[in-house]
C-alpha cells in the first residue's frame, strides 16, 4: 500500500488529568481511555482495529499462507500420552476441524499396569470414556477457557471451571462421570485450582477479591446447596493462595505466597473438616515449598527453601514436628552454581527440577528404603547443546516410572518414561511435524553479549542452515521477557518454522530479571535494578549487530506482558537498533498501574517492581523507565510498533497499550494496535484462532523484514532476503 493511500490513523482526544505523588506531577492526556464501558472508548478501540485491518489488508494472502503452513505442519487429529491416575489412564484427543481438546480415559488392566495403552489417533479405543469435550462445552460462545479440572480419587466425579468471557473468573461445576450428568452444584466467580479431598466428599476451591487476588479457600460438600465454609482467608494483599493434595494423598496443603515470602499449612487428609496447621511461620524474604515423603517408614516433609541459600536448599523434617532443628537433614545443599526449583516425592524416589549452566535440568534422588535415608542426586544427561527438560505427568505415588518432557529449538516436544530402577528410557511420543521437517536442517547455538557493567548475557539462537549464510547479515527476530524469575528456555515451535524457513534467525535474549542464570540473575533485574533488563536486551542487539549477525534494518523484537514493558522500554532507549517491535499485552503504563492498589495484582506486584505509592525513591526510579511516560517528544525515528491486546485482560488492562499507542502516534511514531474484543490475557481461545492470530503477527514481522511481497513459498522469500542483504 502506497503512503498516499494510507487511511487516517485514529487520534485519541487529549483530556489531560494530573497525577500527583511525592510532589511530582505527571500530566496524562489519555487516562480517559480506562473507562471500559464508555461508548467513546469502545468506538476508539474499534477505530484502532479498523485502522490496523486497513493498513495490513494487503498481507491477507500472506497471513492465509502462514496459517496454512502452521495448520499443515500440525497433526490435527492427534492424542496425548496416557497418564495413569487411580484406576484409569487419562489422555486428551484433538480432532481435525475442532478448536478444543477432548478429555478421555480408559480403565487400567490391574494394579501392576504401568505401561500406557496403545491408542490410535481418531479411533475410539475399546472401553474409552469421553469425560469432557471442550468443543461441546464451547458451543454458542465466542470465548471458552477451562480452569479447574480435577477428578475425585475414586474416579466418579469431575470438577471443572469454565470462563466464557476471558476475565479469568470461572463457574465451577461437578459432573458425575458414571451418569454423565452435572450435579446441582454450581459455584460462580472462582479462581482455578479446585481440588477434591481424599474421600471425594469435599471440594476445596479458591475465590478472588476485587483485585483478582486469590484470597480465600472454601470447603464445599459435594451435592450440597448450603453455604460453603471459608477455611482460610489471606488478609495481606501481597499474598496469593492455593490448595492441593499431596501425591501421597495424606495431606491437604494450602500455600500462601508473595513474590518474596511464602507460608504453607497442612491438614491430614483423613480429617478434611479439621484445622490446618502451619509448617513454618512466614518470615519476610523466606520462600519455601513442601511435599510429603515416606523415608525409611517415617512420615517426613521435604522443604525446599532459600533461608541462607540463594539457590535454595532441600531439607527433610518430621511431618509431626516440622519446626524441629534436631531432627532435620539436608538432602540437597545449596550450591552457588545451581538453582533448585522443585521437588516431587514418590514411594521410592524424589524427582528434582533445577537450573544450571543457563538450562533447565532434571535429576533423581533414590530412596533406598534400607534406613540409609536419601541417595545421591543422579542428573539426566541429554546430547543437545540447548534443551529444555522437566518432569511432568507423574501423579501416582507408587509408580516405578518417571515421565519427563524434552524439547529444544530443533527437537519437537518429546515425552519419555524413565524406569527408575534400571535407568532405561523409553520414548512414548514425539510431537509430529507434518511435511518435510528434518531437525538436521536447523542449527542452534549459544552466544554471549557483554552488558555495560561487564555482565555476560546469554543468547540462544536457531536458524535454518541452507537459508542463512553465516558471516552475512541476516534478518533476526529477537525475543525477550526478563521478569518474575521466569525463564524463556529453548523450546520447539511449529509456527516459528514459517520464519526460519524464510531465512529469519530466531534469538532469545536471556536478560536479567528472568531466571535463566539462577536466583541472583533475577534479583539483579527487579525493583531498583530493573533497568538492567532493558540495557541487557540492548546489549544483545548490539552484540548481534557487531558480530555481523544482522543490521538494525533487519532486526525485529518481540515480547509479551512484562516482556511488553521490555519492548516499550527499549523503543525509548534504543529506537535506532530495531526495524520493528511487536508487543503483546504489553505492561507499558507500569507506573500508573503500580500506583493504584485497587487495580488487579498491584499490591502483590510491589515485591517485584517496588512500591512507588509509598516510596519516592521507587517512584522516581520507575518514572525513568516506564514506557508510556518516556516516549520521546519526537518519536518519528522509532521503529514500527504493533501492540496486540485483549479487552477482557485482567492481568494487563487493555488501557495500557491503548494509551501507549495514542501517545506514540501523537509523537510521530509509526504505531498501531490490534485488540481482541472477546479475549483475555492469553489472547483468543481455540487452536485455529490462535494460529490465525500468530499468522497475523508473523506476516507483519515479515513485511517489516522485506520478506512479504507476493511470495507464498519460503524458498522464494529466502532468495529475496539474500538479494536484499547483498549476498
Amino acid at each position: 500500500m502506497a503512503i498516499a493511500d494510507l487511511p487516517e490513523a485514529p487520534r485519541a482526544p487529549k483530556k489531560p488529568v494530573t497525577r500527583s505523588h511525592h510532589g511530582r506531577d505527571f500530566v496524562d492526556d489519555y487516562e480517559w481511555l480506562r473507562e471500559k464501558e464508555s461508548p467513546e472508548v469502545i468506538a476508539h478501540l474499534e477505530a484502532e482495529n479498523a485502522y490496523t485491518e486497513l493498513t495490513t489488508r494487503h498481507l491477507e494472502g500472506l497471513r492465509q499462507t502462514i496459517f496454512d503452513e502452521i495448520k499443515g505442519r500440525v497433526q490435527e487429529t492427534d492424542l496425548g500420552v496416557a497418564t495413569r491416575e487411580g484406576s484409569y489412564w487419562y489422555y486428551s484427543r484433538t480432532a481435525e476441524g475442532k478448536q478444543y481438546g477432548i478429555q478421555c480415559r480408559l480403565p487400567i488392566d490391574g494394579p501392576d499396569d504401568w505401561t500406557p495403552p496403545t491408542i490410535e489417533a481418531g479411533v475410539p479405543a475399546e472401553g474409552e470414556q469421553v469425560i469432557f469435550d471442550g468443543n461441546i462445552e464451547a458451543e454458542g460462545h465466542d470465548f471458552f477457557s477451562l480452569g479447574s479440572f480435577d477428578v475425585s480419587p475414586d474416579g466418579r466425579l469431575l470438577a471443572f471451571g469454565v470462563d466464557l468471557e476471558g476475565d479469568e473468573r470461572y463457574t465451577l461445576r461437578i459432573r458425575d462421570l458414571v451418569t454423565g450428568t452435572d450435579l446441582r452444584d454450581e459455584i460462580r466467580e472462582t479462581a482455578p485450582g479446585a481440588t477434591f479431598d481424599g474421600s471425594g466428599r469435599y471440594l476445596f476451591y479458591p475465590t478472588v477479591d476485587e483485585s483478582w487476588r486469590p484470597d480465600t479457600i472454601w470447603r464445599h460438600e459435594v451435592g450440597s446447596t448450603g453455604d460453603d465454609v471459608s477455611i482460610f482467608h489471606e488478609a495481606d494483599d501481597r499474598y496469593w493462595i492455593g490448595i492441593g493434595l499431596t501425591r501421597s494423598r495424606q495431606y491437604l496443603v494450602i500455600e500462601a505466597g508473595s513474590k518474596i515470602t511464602s507460608e504453607t499449612w497442612i491438614l491430614d487428609a483423613s480429617d478434611p473438616t479439621g484445622e490446618f496447621r502451619v509448617v513454618w511461620p512466614r518470615r519476610e524474604g523466606i520462600e519455601y515449598e513442601v511435599d510429603h515423603a515416606i523415608v525409611d517408614g517415617s512420615d517426613r516433609l521435604l522443604v525446599l527453601h532459600n533461608e541462607g541459600a540463594v539457590g535454595f536448599e532441600l531439607v527433610d523434617v518430621p511431618a509431626d514436628d516440622p519446626a524441629s532443628t534436631t531432627d532435620r537433614r539436608v538432602v540437597l545443599p545449596h550450591r552457588a552454581d545451581r538453582r533448585l526449583e522443585s521437588v516431587d516425592a514418590f514411594a521410592g524416589h524424589l524427582l528434582i527440577d533445577f537450573r544450571a549452566d543457563g538450562l533447565s535440568q532434571i535429576g533423581i534422588v533414590p530412596l533406598p528404603g534400607d534406613n540409609s535415608g536419601f541417595g545421591a542426586l543422579e542428573v539426566l544427561a541429554f546430547d543437545e547443546a540447548l534443551f529444555t527438560a522437566g518432569w511432568a505427568g507423574n501423579p501416582e505415588f507408587t509408580q516405578a516410572t518417571a515421565r519427563y518432557v524434552l524439547s529444544s529449538f530443533v527437537t519437537p516436544t518429546t515425552i519419555a518414561d524413565l524406569e527408575v530402577a534400571t535407568g532405561e528410557r523409553r520414548i512414548l511420543k514425539q510431537q509430529v511435524v507434518l511435511g518435510d521437517y528434518d531437525a538436521a536442517d536447523y542449527e542452534q547455538s549459544r552466544e554471549w553479549a557483554t552488558a555495560a557493567d561487564g555482565t555476560r548475557v546469554p543468547i540462544s539462537l536457531v536458524w535454518k542452515r541452507d537459508a542463512v549464510t553465516l558471516g552475512t547479515p541476516s534478518p533476526v527476530h529477537l525475543y525477550g521477557y526478563g521478569s518474575y524469575e521466569h525463564s524463556i528456555d529453548p523450546a520447539f515451535s511449529v509456527a516459528r518454522l514459517s520464519l526460519l524457513d524464510r531465512g529469519v534467525v530466531f534469538a532469545v535474549a536471556h536478560v536479567r530479571g528472568g531466571g535463566e542464570m539462577g536466583r541472583e540473575w533475577y534479583e539483579n533485574g527487579k525493583t531498583l535494578t530493573k533497568r538492567n533488563t532493558f540495557t541487557d536486551f540492548v546489549a544483545v542487539a548490539d552484540h548481534l549487530i557487531a558480530e555481523g549477525r544482522t543490521t538494525p534494518a533487519q532486526l525485529v523484537a518481540e515480547g509479551g506482558s512484562a516482556g511488553g514493558l521490555l519492548m516499550g522500554a527499549v523503543a525509548n532507549l534504543a529506537p535506532d537498533r530495531f526495524a520493528a517491535i511487536l508487543a503483546a499485552v504489553p505492561f507499558v503504563d507500569a507506573l500508573t498501574s503500580i500506583l493504584d492498589p485497587d487495580l488487579p495484582l498491584t499490591v502483590i506486584e510491589w515485591d517485584e517492581w517496588g512500591d512507588p505509592l509509598h516510596n519516592p525513591e521507587v517512584y522516581d526510579y520507575m518514572a525513568t523507565y516506564t514506557p508510556y511516560e518516556n516516549v520521546a517528544d519526537d518519536a518519528s525515528g522509532y521503529p514500527k510498533i504493533l501492540a496486540v491486546t485483549s479487552l477482557n485482560d485482567t492481568r494487563v488492562l487493555y488501557v495500557e497499550p491503548a494509551k501507549w499507542v495514542a501517545r506514540l502516534r501523537d509523537a510521530g511514531a509509526p504505531a498501531s494496535m490490534k485488540i481482541e474484543m472477546q479475549a483475555g490475557h492469553g489472547g483468543v481461545s481455540g487452536r485455529y484462532e490462535s494460529w490465525r492470530e500468530r499468522a497475523f503477527e508473523i506476516a507483519w514481522l515479515l513485511e517489516v523484514l522485506g520478506l512479504a511481497g507476493d511470495m507464498s513459498a519460503p524458498d522464494a522469500a529466502v532468495s529475496a532476503a539474500s538479494a536484499s542483504s547483498g549476498s
